[in-house]
């Protein structure tokens, strides 16, 4: 190879352009548009209050409020497109309901809601009206989450009214609702000449989902 032909070769091999980025597939290896958030039972509660009336004292008035801590789910964000998120179905075990009276967790688990029988509650979202187009972190923002409420062996649609925070990893949030017992298939709590509940119970859900590694 004579010099000339020498430097050309070199002028080839370290003047050439650099190879064009990857096309198709490979160039898309993003993160993904959606980011898994799991609700952290330790932090998170769902309470239900029903009014109750003590015949056998003067008539006085009450609000039972039970407490379980055992709720599992998951959501999923899309920071970019957040009207693209979505919920997860939402299980509660009811049976772990537990308020300032043994007598009465132990009357709802075994003769009323039955839920020693039926321990599992669920809900699962159909749609999810009000997310923003964007999302600046750190706002709270109202929803409203409809879906199917499975409670014993029945199915009724229910809305929850949620307000809805994002602080970095963490989702904050409240939801709220009202049902009828006997939408569900049982009677409101009721002891002849002592104790009579209302139909309707309210139910709050109070939640922190933690972004999934």
């Amino acid at each position: 190879m004579t010099l000339r032909a020498a430097i050309l070769v070199l002028a080839v091999l370290f003047v050439r352009p650099p190879l064009a980025p990857p096309v198709g597939p490979a160039a898309t290896l993003a993160a993904p548009a959606q980011e898994r958030f799991v609700i952290v039972p330790a932090e998170s509660q769902v309470i239900y209050r029903v009014a109750e009336t003590f015949i056998n004292e003067n008539n006085r008035f009450n609000v039972a409020v039970g407490i379980t801590p055992v709720v599992r789910g998951e959501i999923f964000l899309d920071r970019r497109n957040p009207q693209n998120s979505r919920v997860g179905t939402i299980t509660v075990d009811i049976s772990q309901f537990k308020s300032d009276n043994i007598r009465r967790d132990r009357a709802i688990r075994e003769r009323w809601l039955e839920s020693a029988r039926y321990p599992l509650a669920e809900f699962t979202p159909t749609a999810i009206r009000g997310l923003p187009a964007a999302y600046t972190e750190g706002r709270e923002i109202a929803l409203e989450i409809a879906g199917n409420l499975k409670i014993r062996e029945a199915v009724k649609a229910a809305t929850f009214s949620t307000t809805l925070k994002l602080e970095r990893n963490t989702l904050s949030g409240t939801a709220t609702t009202a049902i009828l017992m006997t939408d569900f298939g049982f009677d409101p709590p009721a002891i002849f000449g002592i104790l009579r509940a209302e139909n309707e119970a309210r139910l709050e859900f109070k939640f922190i989902a933690r972004r999934a590694p």
